[in-house]
């Protein structure tokens, strides 16, 4: 982080700004994979609360741990739709399960794989889109050069503190261009969470 810090400062004087602000980045990955893309599907279009709270209780139906693929494949979608899941979630969660069961997903080595072969293995996942891959490969892989121009986050940060008119994906990655994020992208995109968190 701190190599990636030192880029951001000698390139980029708006990042350099934050990076006074706000100190060092604190990007930890981890490789509790599983659970991750669970939640993240769980997660979806759901406050942190009511995720949070959803998430609970699906780990109460496995004695409050974290259930094996196989556990949740013996669960009927009745009863996980019972805890709060839409039926859509429910069938994502199983599609999911079905996946690392069969070996379509891997995630014993995905850690291993190139960007693109990430996002084509996880894509395929019903409910996974782009957007939760590309948090999935900055907050759980680590991969530092990642620039998720489908958030929203990202895009409102950059408008406002790049002055544009316009936040088109052309547009993110032509700041990062000209910026020389590469390839600390997923660093710089930290800082521009950062800069818009209220809590």
């Amino acid at each position: 982080m701190q190599e990636a810090q030192k880029h951001l400062i000698s390139v980029d004087p708006v990042m350099s700004g934050l990076i006074a602000k706000y100190g060092d980045c604190t990007l930890t990955p981890h490789n509790d994979y599983y659970r991750e893309l669970v939640t993240s599907i769980i997660s979806q279009q759901l406050s942190v609360k009511a995720a949070q709270t959803i998430f609970n209780r699906f780990l109460n139906l496995f004695n409050g741990n974290m259930p094996a693929p196989a556990q949740v494949l013996a669960t009927d979608i009745e009863t996980l739709r019972s805890i709060g899941c839409s039926c859509a979630k429910a069938s994502y969660i199983t599609d999911l399960a079905e996946r690392i069961m069969d070996g379509r997903l891997d995630l014993d080595h995905i850690a291993t794989l190139p960007n693109d072969e990430v996002i084509k293995q996880l894509v395929a996942v019903r409910g996974i889109g782009e957007w939760s891959v590309h948090m999935f490969m900055i907050f759980s892989l680590g991969r530092t050069n990642i620039l998720p121009i489908g958030d929203l986050g990202i895009r409102n940060a950059m408008a406002h503190l790049y002055n544009l008119d316009c936040t088109k994906p052309k547009d993110l990655l032509q700041i990062s261009l000209q910026n020389q994020w590469a390839p600390f992208q997923s660093v710089a995109s930290w800082y521009l969470w950062k800069s818009i968190d209220t809590s």
